[in-house]
């Protein structure tokens, strides 16, 4: 994500198909063997386009981080809530002292599936912070990532994150779903997965002393595998220290079937060191195989002329690829250069055929350096046993 400030950033229960798993989270050391489920499966991470039974978002609650823009980002995640809540239950945490504000922004229990969960949180950014789930016939379970905000602490980019670092662990044990404990530190930005045993991630945001301190390229690989049921990495180098995120993968590619990956391409106007990260990156993908051994076919996502968008300050997130799939849609973002706007809801249509693509404005939530995937999570629905 490009930018260099710090300003970045009632209880539905599961099916009787959502068995409780052993305490994973409690007997999960590093190096440890993957989890695995009752069933003796392994808990895998899912694709995003497998069916979902609930999207989380924060609601943004710092003055501190958004000073004057807070009543304007928060705008757009309430529209963001209610266009997403038209395809499936939407659950927004927000600070105690806040949720009225924002069961009341957000019309929660009236013509909207949007409920207001009381947890503290510090920023929206639910993506990184928030539990990244695995599954396997009849089980479900959350990941926690150790999120420690972005390993910024003593930086430019710090920002309170002690709210935010607890989340995972208290929305799990809320709804009563198993924690497994990651065995390495990062973010949900930094996963991107086909569903079949292939991850996409940047080298920058995870083999980064910030996070994984001493901790080799091989060894986070390793920890990855073990706590997420993957079973190949795809690394492409990202950059890092221009961004709060240390480039995060889903700003940059996304899996949108097995073998099927969308790269974003950076529009006019782009500084050069991130034309250099797509250049990289496009050289790896066009060359690597997935973990069936499938050669990627990799699609470009144009951006935007970033002299024509409405958001022109430089941290600014003027990527298409931050879009997220729910159930029979795909919510994508538009910027304003009318042309760019129309490239890409006609190739995220022609690779989402059989999902409704819906741009929606975020320019307040851009302007933050994040986008539509950094705010949302998804719960996927647990496999039939």
């Amino acid at each position: 994500m490009n930018t260099s400030v710090p300003t970045r950033r009632s209880l539905l229960k599961f099916g009787a198909a959502a068995l409780p798993l052993v305490a994973l989270g409690a007997a999960f050391p590093a190096g440890a063997l993957a989890a695995t489920a009752p069933s003796g499966a392994t808990l895998r991470l899912p694709a995003e386009t497998d069916r979902h039974t609930r999207t989380f978002m924060a609601w943004p609650a710092l003055a501190s981080v958004w000073q004057d823009q807070l009543p304007a980002v928060r705008r757009d995640i309430a529209n963001l809530a209610h266009e997403i809540s038209r395809y499936e239950p939407v659950v927004l945490l927000a600070r105690p002292g806040q949720a009225a504000d924002a069961r009341y922004a957000c019309g929660s229990g009236a013509y909207f599936s949007i409920e207001v969960e009381e947890i503290a949180n510090d920023d929206l950014w639910i993506r990184d912070f928030g539990p990244t789930f695995v599954v396997a016939p009849g089980a479900i379970a959350g990941v926690d990532t150790n999120f420690n905000g972005w390993g910024k602490t003593g930086t430019s980019y710090y920002q309170p994150f002690g709210n935010d670092a607890a989340a995972a662990a208290t929305l799990l044990g809320r709804y009563g779903v198993d924690r497994v404990q990651a065995s390495f530190v990062g973010e949900g930005g930094s996963l991107e997965t086909d569903g079949q045993g292939t991850l996409l991630a940047t080298v920058s945001s995870l083999v980064n002393p910030n996070r994984n301190p001493g901790m080799t390229q091989d060894q986070v690989e390793q920890s990855l595998r073990d706590s997420l049921g993957i079973d190949k990495v795809i690394w492409v180098p990202g950059l890092a220290g221009q961004d709060i995120t240390d480039c995060h993968i889903d700003c940059l590619a996304r899996f949108t079937a097995p073998g099927q990956v969308l790269l974003d391409q950076p529009g006019p106007g782009t500084d050069a060191r991130w034309v250099a990260v797509y250049d990289e990156a496009k050289r790896i993908l066009q060359n690597a195989t997935d973990a069936q051994g499938r050669r990627l076919e990799v699609t470009e996502l144009p951006g935007p002329d970033r002299r024509l968008i409405r958001g022109r300050g430089k941290d600014f997130l003027s990527s298409y690829t931050n879009y997220y799939t729910v159930n029979g849609a795909v919510i994508a973002p538009q910027f304003g250069d009318g042309y760019a706007d129309g490239v890409a809801f006609a190739i995220l249509q022609a690779k989402y055929p059989d999902r409704r693509i819906v741009q929606v404005d975020i320019d307040n939530i851009a302007a933050g350096g994040g986008g539509i995937h950094c705010s949302t999570q998804s719960q996927p629905a647990v496999p039939a046993g």
